[in-house]
């Protein structure tokens, strides 16, 4: 078994949220494809680059460079079992043989020193215990002048797909946030935070851009709602819930469904930090 620092974070994606990425990877793989497409286009990524993915989840950004770093590698980690099993099968399906994926916890794995050209995450880089102890670890991974390029959610407030959902099955109840900076989806989003760490595990050059985008959940507001209703913050949020209030709130998340439900399917407005840095 790995070494394991972040055990909560372990138990959750190890466990029943992973369990659920798996059961709808399609979904969640797609959802964020006009972010993906950003990043892409925005961070260089040689032919012969060897890139390391931090919480790769079922893998699609680990695919995704290394279908363009052909002559170098890619290798995923994830603290869950579960998704990365799918990831190979579906790295397996694509005929890559430059890719490979492991359990750990990058908090403290062991990664070979000055291997890598390129540390990435696709929003997966935001639950560390100890953030500081986290990226000073991706960093001895880096080769000398090797680069960081991460995708992070901004506040809470100005995503749509969060506040959608938090709205429609609040039924007027005050939900709290979560505090600043704490492990967890949005933990990067305030910027003088991220600098901080990362300058602190020895990067410079820090930057952070903003990707403005649009989140897709389904063809059509069925299908989304067949998902969302699922999702562990819906789960979360109406698991005291009696059933009759339990089902008032799922019926007002269907309704924010409808209202956002387009021809181009159910999209919902997103604010996302790209950030780059390179090891000093």
């Amino acid at each position: 078994m790995p070494t394991i620092a972040n055990t909560d974070m372990a138990a959750a994606w190890d466990g029943d949220e992973g369990a659920h990425w798996v059961e709808h990877a399609d979904v969640y793989e797609n959802s964020g494809w006009r972010i993906w497409q950003h990043f892409l286009d925005a961070v260089p990524i040689t032919s012969d680059a060897t890139v390391l993915d931090i919480g790769c989840g079922t893998g699609k950004s680990t695919r995704s460079v290394a279908r363009i770093a052909m002559d170098g590698s890619a290798l995923g980690v994830d603290l869950s079992a579960r998704m990365l099993a799918l990831a190979r099968r579906r790295a397996d399906g694509e005929g890559l043989a430059n890719i490979r994926f492991e359990q750990a916890d990058a908090q403290v794995h062991p990664f070979p020193p000055a291997t890598y050209d390129l540390a990435i995450s696709s929003f997966g880089a935001m639950f560390f215990a100890d953030p500081v102890a986290g990226f000073t670890n991706i960093t001895q991974a880096l080769r000398p002048g090797g680069r960081l390029a991460l995708l992070a959610w901004r506040e809470p407030t100005s995503n749509a797909w969060i506040t959608g959902v938090r709205g429609a099955l609040a039924l007027g109840r005050d939900l709290p946030w979560p505090p600043p900076n704490a492990p967890g989806p949005f933990a990067f989003a305030e910027p003088e935070h991220v600098r901080g760490v990362l300058g602190a595990a020895g990067f410079v050059g820090v930057e952070l851009d903003e990707i403005n985008a649009s989140m897709e959940f389904g063809a059509n507001a069925a299908d989304a709602f067949a998902f969302m209703r699922t999702m562990g913050i819906t789960r979360g949020l109406t698991h005291d819930l009696d059933p009759d209030t339990r089902q008032q709130a799922l019926d007002a998340l269907e309704q924010t469904l409808i209202e956002h439900e387009t021809d181009d399917g159910v999209l919902f407005d997103s604010a996302v930090w790209l950030i780059t840095a390179t090891k000093a």
